[in-house]
């Protein structure tokens, strides 16, 4: 009689579980990145996750509407990013000493939401992408109007928290 061989597994088994599976999902409405939240010593690698939703299509659509809703958090976050004062030491360098001021950093106010939208554009471009549309008539056949909408609300953000600063200092 012939003897059967069975395969043995290889590699670390599965953290899959639907409950962990769900946590990511709960964190990532919240709008915590995916590499961040895999980082916690209790939770699978990037790329596990990432093979669990390859092979299950359920999974896959329960990661994509977490994703959504973790840009639209995102995206609400920037208000309170614009409206939230944020102070840090700026130092400046003299000839022979140092001064040392205390203002809000608005810079790095514009850096954290600019690098935001730019993300928010790439990862869901239908919803916070630049939008261009193409049409024309005999006379001009071809017209190009670019609508920048991630430039204008930066722009809206920024003048926001320009006036509540100065009203402050008032």
């Amino acid at each position: 009689m012939p003897e059967t061989t069975t395969k043995k597994k290889t590699g670390r088994p599965s953290k899959y579980t639907p409950e962990l599976a769900q946590e990511i999902f709960s964190r990532l409405r919240t709008g915590e990145p995916l590499l961040q939240i895999c980082k916690d010593e209790k939770m699978p690698t990037r790329q596990a996750v990432y093979d669990w939703i390859e092979r299950d299509p359920d999974l896959s659509l329960q990661f994509a509407h977490a994703r959504e809703a973790g840009c639209d958090a995102i995206a609400e976050g920037l208000l309170e990013i614009s409206d939230t004062l944020h102070f840090g030491e700026t130092q400046v360098m003299g000839d022979k000493n140092s001064t040392t001021t205390v203002a809000d950093m608005l810079g790095h106010r514009k850096l954290r939401i600019e690098t935001r939208l730019k993300l928010l554009a790439c990862w869901n471009p239908a919803k916070y992408g630049t939008k261009v549309q193409v049409g024309g008539d005999k006379e001009n056949p071809l017209k190009v109007e670019a609508s920048i909408q991630a430039d204008s609300l930066l722009e809206a953000l920024i003048k926001n928290a320009e006036l509540k600063r100065q009203a402050g200092d008032a």
